[in-house]
């Protein structure tokens, strides 16, 4: 099981910024596939965004052109640059790692309004 311990969440305007942080701990990150999920009060569990450890990105079309996903192994920590941010993007956004099995991270929320 890795522990993972999201930051960077808040309170933006329509429009704005924030970049997440996911630090990992675990020896093996690098072989892992890491990434975002996000739930709105009263909605499912999305899928945001994933990185593999051979560095392909893969995104909902929701977030396609405005978030970018990246990690940096030697930090052990995965990122989620979130731009051009929406009301509609409003919620807990949860890291996870995936390699022989799903770990999850407690979330960091997200707010966009005006």
């Amino acid at each position: 099981q890795v522990q993972l311990v999201e930051s960077g969440g808040g309170l933006v305007q329509p429009g704005g910024s924030l970049r997440l942080s996911c630090a990992a701990s675990t020896s093996f990150f690098s072989n892992y596939v890491m990434g975002w999920y996000r739930q709105a009060p009263g909605k499912q569990r999305e899928f945001v965004a994933e990185i593999t450890n051979g560095g392909y990105r893969n995104y909902v079309d929701a977030v396609k052109g405005r978030f970018t996903i990246s990690r940096d192994n030697a930090k052990n920590t995965v990122y989620l640059q979130m731009n051009s941010l929406k009301f509609d993007d409003s919620a807990v956004y949860y890291c996870f790692a995936r390699w022989t099995g799903d770990s999850w991270g407690k979330g960091t929320l997200v707010t966009v309004s005006s």
